[in-house]
């Protein structure tokens, strides 16, 4: 991972990264569901990148581009952005649909790792 502004890089995570970055994990992983074109998707990235500095090392955090990469949004089932799911050993263990503040998702995070 690469240090920028002061946060923790976070993953690109696309289809054909999907298995290696998500399924084959040993740590869990957070990945944000988003699209460019999604108003509250941008209001959500910042606060997902706040909380990958904070979970380091304990969770990695990606963020899933659903317009470039459609086979891995389908395969999850993700209807409507952002979405944010929770893998654990490859399982989602825990899904948030919908912007939230960082508080919500620290919660979130927290009551699911």
């Amino acid at each position: 991972y690469l240090l920028r502004g002061g946060y923790m890089t976070v993953v690109t995570i696309t289809d054909d990264n999907f298995e290696e970055e998500v399924s084959s994990s040993d740590t869990p992983v957070l990945v944000d569901y988003w699209a460019t074109w999604c108003g509250p998707c941008k209001m959500v990235g910042p606060i997902v990148e706040e909380v990958a500095a904070e979970f380091e090392g304990k969770l990695k955090v990606g963020k899933l581009d659903v317009d470039s990469n459609q086979a891995s949004a389908a395969k999850q089932n993700v209807m409507s952005i952002p979405t944010l799911l929770l893998f654990k050993d490859g399982e989602v263990i825990a899904q948030q649909v919908g912007a939230l503040s960082k508080t919500q998702l620290t919660d979130f995070i927290e009551t699911n790792l």
